[in-house]
């Protein structure tokens, strides 16, 4: 499994997210933090950031910094909204928080929010065959997306955010009938063009993202807002939606604060909110919409997961590759075979990172070891393994360091039989990191050895799942695996040694 992080730095509010993302693309949430800052309150107002915002949201990002640090993540994206597109002197704050997190801060554009709102939501409800409209309505900007058959087929970012809303029209506690008629005359104008872009399709399902709409569906649910997360995916009518605006914008600030579902903060500029998605659910003349909770944070997770950055170091590039290959054919080994080795020994070091917590380039090691473990063959079938060490320690590996080599060699060397012991010479030559690296990878090789101990390539897909106190082994295949299940079993003891944990071997078909 691969861990990633990512950083929403809105006009409203920054969040943060870490995640645990599996081969199939399945999340599962490691942290999330989100707090108000509203940056965009000084943007809308005077076109700049003020110091106390900056100041305010560069000690939020350190705490989140320091929060997805220690999950030791491959990989982390931060992005800036429409706050940050706005501000004259957004290249100062850009600055200051680029050095706190010690990677870059993005300021994207409203499409590319539009298009990770999408994937996060596709990524955690998949519409694979439905039109869909999607309406993310955050505190600078509102993003509106047709989705068709799970791909975008057009999108728009238009000027509608809650707080931008909020700061330009209203003004009045409770609001004045003139100011709510200026702002939704305002909505509407910049609503005309999606409705009638995409008004004469059949829209199969509106999906609302954002805290805006988490309150609003919570509020005509009745859902209290510590337990929002129990509104993913709760509808919430036209009727609804008209009623609640009704309810809202005629309401004090302090009366709105005590309607459940809508948080104190949320309260101050709840009225806009929920004023955008009516004009959107009227304007497409929608029954209802659904909300998600998932949103940028959840798309910049599965766009790096899709993406596998990090994970390029653990796989041998296109030369390393070429010269295991041509070793490996040189003793007469079975390409095919070597090959679906090497990719089960991947699967196995990034879905296992959490556990061996080795460095990404170390899957190179378990990989090329996965292609010359064999070699030995060559010699003698008797004690190969012992040659294998022998040939690879003794090849001329091009663009391998000797240390690579090595460790290399005595991975293949621990391929079978026994583990490290004193007595081994090549093995306690290694310093300790590579004796470390060759212990906790060696079980790993004999996994993948066993996956394909037939050589006909029968298992189609691996998938490990780590539980509390056990790793389970899925296998994915409609054949018989009766002799690489119980081949993958008796590296059981041995798993258990290195890692600590029973190893379970199943077969799904």
């Amino acid at each position: 499994m691969s861990q990633y992080a990512a950083i929403d730095i809105g006009s409203n509010s920054i969040r943060m997210l870490a995640a645990e993302v599996d081969a199939h693309g399945r999340m599962a949430v490691l942290a999330s933090e989100r707090q108000v800052v509203r940056l965009g309150t000084s943007v809308f107002r005077e076109g700049r950031l003020n110091e106390a915002t900056m100041n305010l949201a560069c000690g939020v990002l350190a705490g989140m910094a320091a929060t997805y640090r220690k999950l030791d993540v491959l990989a982390v994206r931060v992005v800036g909204t429409a706050a940050l597109r706005d501000a004259r002197n957004q290249l100062e704050f850009l600055a200051r928080a680029s050095t706190i997190l010690g990677t870059p801060v993005e300021v994207i554009s409203g499409l590319e929010e539009a298009r990770l709102v999408h994937l996060g939501v596709q990524s955690q409800w998949p519409h694979p065959k439905q039109r869909l409209l999607v309406a993310d309505v955050g505190g600078g900007s509102a993003e509106l997306i047709m989705s068709d058959a799970g791909h975008i087929a057009e999108s728009f970012s238009k000027p509608l955010g809650a707080l931008r809303l909020t700061e330009m029209f209203l003004k009045s506690d409770p609001p004045d009938p003139r100011e709510l008629l200026r702002m939704r005359k305002y909505i509407q104008e910049r609503v005309a063009g999606p409705v009638a872009r995409f008004g004469a399709a059949k829209i199969d399902r509106m999906i609302a993202t954002s805290s805006t709409a988490a309150a609003m569906v919570c509020a005509v649910n009745r859902v209290r807002r510590s337990r929002r997360d129990l509104a993913d995916r709760l509808p919430a009518t036209a009727a609804q939606i008209r009623r609640l605006y009704n309810q809202v914008s005629t309401t004090s600030l302090e009366g709105r604060r005590h309607i459940t579902g809508i948080g104190p903060r949320r309260a101050e500029i709840i009225v806009a909110g929920v004023a955008v998605l009516h004009e959107i659910v009227s304007g497409f003349r929608l029954p209802r919409l659904y909300y998600s909770t998932a949103g940028v944070r959840e798309g910049i997770i599965a766009d790096l997961a899709r993406r596998k950055v990090g994970l390029a170091q653990a796989r041998l590039h296109a030369d390393r590759r070429r010269i295991v290959m041509a070793l490996s054919r040189r003793y007469g080994l079975s390409v095919p075979h070597v090959r679906k080795v090497a990719q089960f020994a991947g699967i196995l070091f990034e879905q296992l990172r959490s556990l061996h917590a080795l460095p990404a380039l170390n899957g190179q090691l378990l990989e090329a070891a996965a292609y010359l473990y064999n070699i030995g063959h060559w010699v003698n079938e008797s004690r190969h393994h012992k040659h294998s060490l022998y040939l690879v320690a003794n090849s001329d590996l091009a663009g391998f360091s000797e240390w690579e080599r090595i460790v290399i060699a005595n991975l293949c060397r621990y391929h079978r039989k026994s583990m490290p012991q004193p007595s081994h010479l090549e093995f306690q030559a290694l310093d300790v990191e590579g004796r470390r690296t060759v212990a906790l990878l060696a079980p790993l090789l004999r996994i993948a050895v066993a996956l394909d101990q037939s050589q006909e390539q029968l298992v189609d897909d691996v998938r490990v799942v780590s539980l509390d106190k056990t790793v389970e082994l899925e296998l994915q295949s409609p054949r018989d695996l009766d002799v690489e299940q119980w081949h993958a079993e008796q590296v059981a003891p041995v798993f258990r040694e290195m890692y600590g944990l029973p190893l379970v071997v199943r077969v799904k078909r």
